[in-house]
């Protein structure tokens, strides 16, 4: 997210852009879902999960014709700037030439001529574009430091639920009840967890080491392996098709203790800041996008992997509050399969499922820390200009790492941290960035493009109306929500 073109990657088919896509969509926000269903109600939660999923399938569709816009604008300078060297090499110029160089006059050639004359299809989304590279070419200072500031607080807040939810995992599993025999008790902070210390001081010095561990990656660089995505992919996939399984066969057998209401608008808020975050890839779409070999499909495939998404997050949640009593659910689901033996007997298999947020999280934490560490970069860097070596290597790290392990060490209940980092900065980045980006790029390539051309990657929502609605739309939830915080807190 430094906002520059970056090397495009191995290519792949479009079905392994899908899976791509599907594994990063399908993470940490699916593990609170549950319980937020279970909060919520049953059938407002499928109703309000279902209007979620088509507004942040709308947008992704915007991010990738802005995507082919970029592209396009691209091609188009580098074309311009091909004939001015070309001209360059093969005329002389006057005095008077050579003083007007400096005022050059604005290019109304139209973008089809190009393409016609070179053959190229020039919205082919081949060059790797970043969500910031895309901002600085289409929004004005101001927009482009708004979107940083968005894309920042939306990773301090990813930051925090990762920091909290591997010291929860670690607590659960080294404090929790291991005897199988209740799996109805629901423990507080200040019960004891081993010798004199609780369980909410053993929280924190699973915090501390985790911090200490993975802390100092913020200071270097780190990157994904594929075999490293190969492995926690496969562990992503068990453990789900675990807990669904269980869950299937406990209600099967007449077992389940859910009985969870229809309706309860006071879960709403919280349910929809869970939704959002548990649909965002809209700020990596261009690492899943550009790298797939044959795009005639991109648009049906990402239909489809919305489907499928929905599909998985409806079964996942009504198995877990149809199976658990909602006021036992955890707000990281794994925990209710490691305390109830009469879920799970295997002491392998429970030990799997606890600690399975603890390996998954642990190798995204200093890729996501990387990754605002250069915004914070990119947010403050001026042409030309450099950092002195502790600002760069000291300073930036710093105000990445502290601020998130804080709020981690203050509170660890994860769906509220899942739910407002979802609400406030999930809405700008889902909904309002994409909106603007596409709603730019195209009055920018406008003067340029000729009549008859067409971006191949369009989004079916081409008209404004769409556009205007999805800004409407994020600004009613986020008044909504922030009114029922309010109206919360004054009851309280």
């Amino acid at each position: 997210m430094a906002g520059g073109i970056t090397d495009t990657g191995e290519p792949y088919s479009a079905f392994v852009g899908l899976v791509y896509m599907f594994n990063l969509i399908v993470g940490t926000g699916a593990l609170t879902m549950p319980r937020a269903f279970a909060t919520a109600g049953w059938a407002l939660s499928v109703g309000l999960i279902s209007v979620l999923a088509f507004m942040s399938y709308m947008t992704t569709t915007f991010v990738i014709e802005a995507m082919a816009a970029a592209n396009a604008q691209l091609r188009w300078k580098r074309r311009e700037q091909e004939e001015v060297e070309d001209s360059d090499s093969s005329s002389e110029y006057s005095d008077d030439d050579v003083l007007c160089r400096g005022r050059p006059e604005p290019e109304t050639k139209p973008i089809l001529s190009i393409q016609r004359s070179g053959h190229v299809d020039q919205f082919d989304i081949v060059e790797r574009v970043e969500m910031g590279q895309m901002a600085s070419m289409f929004f004005n200072k101001v927009g482009v430091n708004m979107f940083y500031i968005c894309i920042i607080v939306y990773l301090y807040g990813d930051l925090a639920i990762y920091a909290a939810a591997v010291p929860i995992s670690l607590m659960e599993v080294t404090c929790g009840n291991h005897s199988c025999s209740a799996g109805t008790v629901k423990y507080n902070d200040t019960d004891i967890c081993w010798g004199p210390l609780t369980r909410k001081d053993a929280y924190r010095v699973f915090l501390a080491a985790f911090t200490l561990l993975l802390g100092p990656f913020t200071f270097f660089s780190a990157q994904k392996t594929k075999y490293l995505q190969i492995l926690t992919s496969l562990m992503r996939w068990i453990a789900f098709t675990m807990m669904i399984i269980l869950a299937l066969i406990r209600i099967g057998k007449g077992a389940g203790e859910g009985r969870p209401p229809a309706a309860s608008f006071s879960g709403v808020p919280n349910l929809f800041g869970v939704c959002v975050y548990s649909f965002m890839c809209q700020h990596s779409l261009p690492s899943l996008v550009t790298p797939i070999s044959d795009k005639k499909r991109v648009g049906a495939l990402v239909l489809a992997d919305y489907v499928l998404i929905l599909l998985f997050y409806v079964l996942l949640s009504f198995t877990a509050i149809f199976c658990f009593d909602g006021a036992l659910l955890h707000d990281m689901y794994t925990l209710n399969f490691t305390d109830d033996c009469r879920v799970l007997d295997v002491p392998v298999l429970r030990y799997f499922l606890g600690l399975f947020p603890v390996f998954t999280i642990s190798t995204n934490f200093p890729i996501i820390a990387v990754t605002l560490r250069n915004n914070w970069k990119t947010l403050f860097h001026r042409d030309g200009g450099t950092y002195p070596w502790v600002v760069d290597r000291v300073a930036f790290p710093l105000i990445t790492l502290a601020p998130p392990i804080t709020v981690a060490f203050c509170t660890h209940n994860l769906e509220s941290l899942v739910g407002v980092t979802g609400a406030y900065a999930g809405t700008g980045i889902q909904y309002v960035v994409p909106a603007f980006l596409v709603y730019h790029a195209r009055r920018h390539l406008e003067p340029v493009v000729g009549r008859d051309a067409v971006n191949k990657h369009r989004s079916p929502f081409r008209h404004a109306f769409w556009v205007w609605f999805v800004l409407l739309w994020a600004t009613f939830c986020l008044m909504f929500v922030t009114a029922n915080i309010i109206l919360t807190d004054t009851k309280k």
